[in-house]
């Protein structure tokens, strides 16, 4: 229940930070920012942009596979248990003029959706991989339980 509670809840942020809060103007000051001249930045933001949203929206697709975390069938928990892990790795590989390009022109509703998805996939791994180890199989269930 869990995976599919957070599957939700990063899906709908995932394709908000996507589609809402990370656009060309957004990209444009992100990239000045970070040194790039305005040229610079208005001449390879819509280039990075299109990038950024296909990546985007293979991370919506893979949190939405979550949604299927009832069903208990491995393979959703070993997508969701590796979705979440890069996902999370997003707090660490998003440079921080992009956090601060968020809160620049969106206050602190713009981090919102990146820090849920991304700080939520990091607990949610972090249960996942305790499960996984306490109980050697996905989706906690004890060995005793999937023996005829």
């Amino acid at each position: 229940m869990l995976v599919l509670a957070c599957s939700i809840v990063f899906t709908i942020g995932t394709a908000l930070q996507n589609f809402v809060i990370v656009n060309v103007d957004m990209l444009e000051h992100t990239m000045r920012l970070a040194g790039q001249t305005a040229e610079q930045a208005a001449t390879n933001a819509p280039g990075f942009l299109t990038g950024f949203r296909i990546v985007g929206c293979v991370y919506i697709v893979g949190n939405a596979i979550g949604l299927f975390a009832l069903s208990g069938r491995n393979w959703v928990f070993w997508v969701a248990l590796v979705v979440n892990l890069t996902q999370a790795a997003g707090v660490l590989m998003i440079p921080f003029e992009v956090f601060r390009a968020s809160l620049d022109l969106y206050g602190v509703p713009g981090l919102l959706p990146s820090v849920i998805t991304d700080g939520g996939a990091l607990l949610l791994t972090l249960v996942l991989v305790a499960s996984l180890l306490r109980y050697r199989a996905p989706w906690a269930r004890l060995l005793a339980d999937v023996r005829p």
